[in-house]
């Protein structure tokens, strides 16, 4: 029993040492072969195929001083509804909930639940907006279909354009340092360019601004024709919308309206009524007309001999200073010691007729 107790014992012990030298023997096969790359999330990739997919509606906000981009949990609920093949790339997970997809990328800080900031309707609005301008973080981090708003936390992948415009923009940046040597002509063409481009914004705006007073003061409705260009949150996609969007706040007053348009019209007679007249616009065009010249007509060999020509000046003028402090020669101390005597010698016969009259005058 003893001889058979041994022997087990040392079989035993034979396959520890077996095994222990097996997972070395794979560990130096596997040294000699690459190591697999390892692979992307399944969630990584659903997250940046969702987020390419215009079909889900987003839009871009604030949020904690950061442009971000949102969409809303009622939304990617109807997505994913109408759009099956799109959770395909889950795998054995493509038959899950919204509620449930959504919830293991915010485990997987892929989104991230955020609140509007302004949870009270504004004066003179009716409702919330639908799409909030700011937002911030949500205590809760969990899906909600109702008025829950989700921001993508990872970078988009970038296009090819954006890659172009990467190099272009530096390149932009140097042309620009570089326009006082154009040539005249391209001196022209950046010119008129910048000046169009710069009146059709504005003529955009001032458009924009009289439909909006003009629908505002007659029907009350507050409809703005065009996205408004100073927004910073606007994209655009939609600075190319055109059709304006559904107003949400309640009727103004007919007092309020009347108000604001009689202070309108008196601004605009104001303003006609102090406007220059012709003699002051024609000198104003000149003087704007020979700024315009001069910045066109500047050239770097211009520049050089305006400096060559400033340069000669200030000699000359050196030099004739030098020359009137210079000292006088002998010819010259003679004739002005000669002025002196004789300055003298009328001084002393003046007086000298002075004290005869005097004298006479006692006698």
């Amino acid at each position: 029993m003893a001889g058979k107790g041994a022997k087990a014992t040392s079989a035993k012990a034979a396959e520890k040492e077996k095994g222990k030298k097996a997972p070395a023997s794979r560990s130096s096969r596997g040294g000699s072969q690459e190591q697999p790359a390892p692979k992307k999330d399944v969630y990584q990739l659903f997250a940046e195929k969702v987020r390419d997919n215009k079909q889900l509606e987003s839009r871009w906000a604030i949020m904690q001083e950061t442009r971000v981009e949102y969409f809303r949990g009622k939304d990617f609920t109807t997505f994913i509804k109408t759009h099956p093949e799109v959770g395909e790339i889950l795998g054995p997970d493509k038959y899950m909930e919204a509620e449930e997809i959504v919830n293991t990328l915010l485990s997987k800080n892929l989104v991230i639940r955020c609140d509007r900031v302004w949870k009270t309707v504004r004066p003179g609005k009716k409702k919330l907006s639908s799409w909030p301008a700011h937002l911030e973080i949500h205590q809760e981090q969990v899906f909600t279909e109702n008025d829950g708003f989700y921001a993508w936390m990872f970078l988009k992948r970038r296009t090819l354009w954006q890659t172009i415009l990467s190099f272009v923009w530096p390149l932009f940046a140097l042309a620009v340092c570089l326009f006082p040597v154009y040539p005249y002509q391209c001196k022209i063409v950046v010119l008129y360019s910048c000046a169009g481009a710069l009146l059709f914004i504005v003529s955009l705006l001032l458009l924009r601004a009289a439909i909006f007073g003009i629908l505002w003061v007659l029907l009350g409705k507050r409809v703005w024709f065009f996205p408004n260009i100073n927004a910073e949150e606007t994209t655009f996609r939609e600075l190319l919308r055109f059709w304006p969007e559904k107003d949400e706040g309640e009727r103004p007053k007919w007092t309020s309206r009347l108000f604001y348009a009689t202070v309108t019209v008196l601004v605009i007679l104001l303003l006609r009524h102090h406007a220059p007249d012709e003699a002051a616009r024609a000198r104003y065009q000149k003087k704007v007309s020979n700024i315009i010249d001069d910045v066109l007509e500047w050239s770097p060999k211009l520049a050089l001999s305006g400096m060559m020509d400033k340069h000669a000046e200030d000699n000359a003028t050196e030099t004739g200073s030098y020359n009137s402090h210079a000292p006088t020669t002998t010819e010259e101390k003679t004739i002005a010691a000669a002025e002196d005597v004789d300055a003298d010698e009328s001084q002393d016969r003046a007086d000298h007729a002075d004290d005869m009259r005097t004298r006479s005058s006692e006698a």
